[in-house]
């Protein structure tokens, strides 16, 4: 009888920990790597040939929201195609608490975005969901504060009582309880305005072993109080903290990455845990609601949207400084991009930036106009921001406790509008353009921040490296043709050079094709506890 379900033999194996690459078989039996050394062809039920091929570790994505994509369409393709193994779920909103004042908004936006019915109200519910329709993929989750806080608090801007605060706490136990693996936020410019229900909550789930993952505030003009602000989450809870999506947006503030690196890495020899990821582009991506001010993006968008037919509504946005900011930080009206729409008479438009659009509707006021496609929309569009310097990308990129991460999610070429080429390509991209054409990064290097880098983030010990025992998240990839084919004027391209992609044993992409298999599991964080799911 074979000794192994699946032998991959012939491969240069990189395996993760940032060790030369070398070559040898990977044999896999039981979803584990079983041999990693000389295995014959005869010893294995299937053998992939992965001659000129690197074998690798799965990519494992710190950063993304496919929360509810992955529902719509649990193949996952333009994750798995790209060797990504593992994402994690949950930054602003997560799939739990669905409960109190937040439940009405989450469930109508999952409706309105993906047509998705939420019929979850936690995370044992989700990923109960998940599993029965099968993912390609595994799946990890934390917990947004912004999402209990609403659960608890609702939609109003003020400090939560002490029975408020000790409610919020008990839903950070039960999530970790469930396998969320952390905390996860997105903060507004100058960071969280409620530091101390924040500490409380981190405190929580830093006894059940997670971290504290956050997309800062403005990454420009108030970062130097919104890292201050991390760095005291971090000394008062005791929790990690990884920072997501490291960068310095807007123009007047390119060149200033490398005294925010320095600033880090000064924390860091202080004792803080702090590590960071990246995704390899100059734009970013999310709904246009991130630029309106503060006052606009808290209230519930079922009472937002209406107002802006209001022409008060509208002077006492253009009125408000934080306005102005978020505009400017975001690339100006020549970067920011309407890539998705809800109303189908605004297609035409889709794409375009507000600058473009102001010209084709020789409109006056890009502030106007700006509010004009909100209106028409019925909702938020989905926005893309030109705003980010190459050189600072780089410099980030270079430092050894910055992973890869794309903030994007698992899609498939049908998915609606133009969503940014990072859900795409974020992985190869790397790969190609930084590793083989630019030499920005060794290979062994890029695949250690793909991999073992994020696992040890999430404090797995049996992911994100090749090593016999561990699970048989494995990818075989063509060094000299991986690429990204996606741009932002024609995005929903999966990539090329990824020639197979094992999940927990299984093959889901065999020579470049996805085979349908859906082997994807849950990976509960270190305070899961099974009498809570």
């Amino acid at each position: 009888m074979p000794s192994y379900d699946v032998a991959i033999r012939g491969g240069k194996v990189v395996d993760g920990a940032g060790n030369p690459g070398y070559y040898a078989d990977v044999g896999v039996t039981d979803g584990r790597i079983a041999h990693i050394g000389r295995i014959s062809e005869s010893e294995a039920t299937r053998s992939i040939d992965a001659t000129g091929l690197v074998v690798c570790p799965g990519f494992i994505d710190l950063h993304t929201h496919s929360d509810v994509t992955i529902l719509a369409d649990g193949n996952a393709e333009s994750k798995i195609r790209q060797g990504v193994t593992l994402d994690v779920i949950g930054e602003s909103n997560s799939v739990g608490p669905v409960t109190g004042p937040a439940a009405e908004e989450y469930v109508a936006e999952q409706k309105l975005r993906y047509g998705v019915d939420v019929t979850w109200t936690d995370f044992t519910g989700y990923f109960s969901l998940l599993m029965s329709q099968g993912t390609s993929m595994n799946v990890a989750s934390s917990v947004s504060p912004q999402q209990i806080r609403r659960a608890v608090v609702g939609f109003e801007n003020r400090p939560p009582t002490p029975d408020e605060v000790r409610a919020m706490n008990d839903l950070v136990a039960q999530a970790m309880q469930q396998g969320a693996v952390g905390l996860s936020a997105a903060w507004h410019s100058g960071g969280p305005e409620h530091l101390e229900e924040l500490v409380e909550m981190a405190k929580v789930a830093n006894r059940y072993g997670g971290y504290y993952g956050t997309h800062v505030g403005s990454e420009g003009y108030d970062i130097s109080t919104e890292l201050d602000k991390t760095f005291q989450v971090a000394r008062a809870s005791g929790i990690p903290v990884h920072i997501y999506h490291l960068k310095i947006r807007g123009r007047a503030h390119w060149g200033q990455v490398g005294a925010i690196v320095d600033t880090i890495q000064s924390a860091m020899e202080e004792g803080l845990e702090i590590t960071a990821d990246q995704y390899p582009y100059t734009a970013m991506q999310h709904p246009w609601h991130r630029l309106m001010p503060r006052w606009v993006q808290d209230a519930p968008r079922s009472e937002t949207i209406p107002l802006f037919r209001d022409p008060g509504f509208r002077e006492k946005l253009k009125g408000d400084a934080e306005f102005e900011q978020y505009i400017l930080e975001h690339g100006g009206w020549e970067g920011i991009v309407m890539s998705v729409v809800a109303n189908p008479a605004l297609k035409p438009e889709e794409g375009m930036t507000v600058a473009d659009i102001v010209r084709r509707r020789e409109s006056p006021d890009p502030a106007e106009t700006c509010f004009d496609l909100v209106a028409e929309n019925g909702a938020f569009p989905g926005g893309v921001y030109h705003t980010m310097s190459e050189e600072d990308v780089r410099t980030v990129m270079r430092r050894p406790w910055v992973s890869v991460a794309s903030d994007g999610s698992a899609l498939n070429e049908a998915v609606a509008g133009l969503p940014h080429p990072r859900s795409f390509g974020t992985n190869v991209r790397v790969l190609g353009k930084y590793v083989r054409e630019e030499g920005v990064l060794e290979l062994e290097e890029a695949v250690r921040k793909m991999t073992s880098l994020p696992a040890q983030v999430l404090r797995l010990k049996d992911r994100g490296i090749l090593r016999e025992g561990c699970r048989a998240d494995i990818v075989a990839f063509n060094p000299e043709t991986v690429a990204e084919r996606g741009t932002f004027q024609d995005p929903k391209r999966y990539c090329t050079g990824v020639e197979h992609v094992l999940v927990n044993g299984v093959p889901v992409i065999d020579h470049g094709e996805h085979t349908g298999a859906r082997p994807g599991m849950v990976v509960y964080g270190p305070g899961y506890t099974s009498s809570h799911s």
